[in-house]
């Protein structure tokens, strides 16, 4: 049997309130105690609905100190909530595909269970929930709905409904800062692109944890590749190109609702790539926000230069000692780990780590690729400091390696190209927006990663 890990509970829990979503079933009890013995690693063997299965224990990085009853009921309610997010389902309207959502969910615990720390649970897992719930909504809003003013607008009425701040920096403020990669992206646009940054705390003031961590996110509400066209077949994907964006937003609002005044900034970098007459050209060449001098030699690879401003934006105004990014970056992430596993990279082990681990806890799995130096000389320039792009050879380190020119702090990036959007139903969740590194950005920020 395979290893039980909170991925396998979260996406059962999910498929069981699928299941019965159709059935005019209104009330769902679900017996906890199997799952609690299984985290424990007593049970040999637990089967979900739909055909899954899962063995004893817990991956020992994620057992320590571990309330099996609390996580049980954390993992349930969670996955019962995003089970029933069911939007766009078999191209049918919420209310045709489900005419009897969920009222009431019992969780039967053993006896002896911590009630109020269960029930302590049931409301934070509701808020995480909800909020993986929100980013998968708004990450499947078509591009003539969500430009990049759009996603400024929403997340200003998110900043206030949870008691954040919320500053919106938009062309001229770019200008005037010199954030000449970001502005490059959006050119070709009639759309203007944008920079939502989002804070909670003090200014200047540290959390619990001793830092200041910001989020980064990238924000390309449509990608036509710009003058370096993609091709048309897919294209219409390309509105989940802003999904980091979203996952960034949503994860500040979350932190905020769960622990009001904790210190959490969070950075979108916004734009449309469209070519025209305006638009950036291979070959162009142009300044970043942190004075290098960056030749654009592909507008694809467009990702990697909006975050590169954001990125040293939220280290050098934000005063960020931590820096996390979040992209649906490069293809060659999902050629090389598929749906299930996202990419990661970082400058400081500990705090990869750490990452890593808080998505472990969150449900989602992230696999580390090495940073190495020898790459770079791939994105030589004669024009300026190096290239946005060049050859083919180890792409998606190099997408790494291009970050790294603009951050000095600890940093990791996330890339969830292959992870974020489903192109077919499953039994834990239809088709669309997963919500990808929300609740992963969530466990981080709330310190879920340092291991106790």
């Amino acid at each position: 049997a395979e290893t039980l890990d909170r991925q396998a509970i979260l996406r059962w829990a999910a498929a069981v309130t699928r299941k019965l979503a159709g059935r005019n079933v209104r009330r769902l009890a679900i017996d906890a105690t199997p799952i609690v013995a299984a985290l424990k690693g007593d049970a040999p063997a637990l089967y979900a609905n739909g055909g899954a299965s899962f063995g004893a224990g817990i991956d020992a990085r994620t057992k320590e100190r571990l309330d099996a009853g609390v996580l049980a009921v954390e993992l349930i309610v969670r996955g019962v909530i995003e089970g029933s997010f069911h939007e766009g389902l078999d191209g049918k309207s919420h209310v045709e595909a489900f005419p009897a959502p969920l009222e009431l969910l019992e969780i039967l615990l053993p006896s002896g269970s911590d009630l109020s720390a269960a029930k302590a649970a049931v409301r934070r897992s509701e808020i995480i929930a909800d909020g993986t719930v929100r980013t998968k909504r708004w990450s499947n809003r078509p591009a003539n709905e969500m430009p990049p003013l759009g996603i400024a607008e929403e997340a200003r009425d998110r900043a206030r409904a949870v008691g954040l701040r919320a500053h919106i920096i938009g062309v001229k403020e770019l200008e005037r800062m010199g954030a000449g990669m970001l502005l490059a992206v959006g050119r070709g646009s009639d759309n203007p692109p944008c920079m939502v940054v989002l804070s909670g705390g003090a200014p200047r003031s540290k959390d619990p944890l001793g830092r200041r961590l910001a989020m980064v996110g990238k924000g390309v509400c449509f990608d036509t590749g710009g003058i370096s066209i993609k091709p048309a077949d897919g294209m219409e994907e390309m509105k989940m190109d802003k999904n980091g964006a979203i996952a960034v937003i949503e994860a500040a609002a979350t932190v905020a609702q769960l622990d009001p005044g904790r210190v959490i900034h969070a950075v979108a970098a916004c734009v449309e790539n469209m070519p025209s007459g305006h638009a950036t050209r291979p070959g162009d060449v142009v300044t970043a926000l942190n004075g290098k001098r960056v030749e654009i030699t592909n507008t694809d690879a467009e990702g990697r230069l909006i975050l590169g401003d954001a990125l040293h934006f939220a280290e050098r105004d934000l005063g960020a000692t931590h820096l996390v990014d979040v992209a649906t970056l490069t293809g060659i992430v999902n050629s090389t780990f598929g749906g299930e596993v996202a990419g990661s990279c970082g400058t400081d082990p500990s705090f990869l780590d750490e990452t890593h681990l808080a998505a472990r806890r969150a449900g989602e799995v992230y696999w580390p690729y090495p940073l190495a130096d020898a790459y770079m000389k791939n994105m030589d320039s004669w024009a300026g400091d190096f290239q946005n792009s060049g050859s083919r050879e180890a792409m998606l380190i190099r997408s790494g390696l291009f970050l790294r020119e603009f951050t000095t702090v600890p940093w990791v990036h996330l890339d969830i190209a292959g992870t974020a959007y489903r192109r077919a139903n499953a039994p834990w969740a239809g088709r669309g927006s997963t919500g990808a590194a929300h609740s992963t950005l969530v466990e981080l920020a709330m310190g879920g990663g340092v291991r106790r």
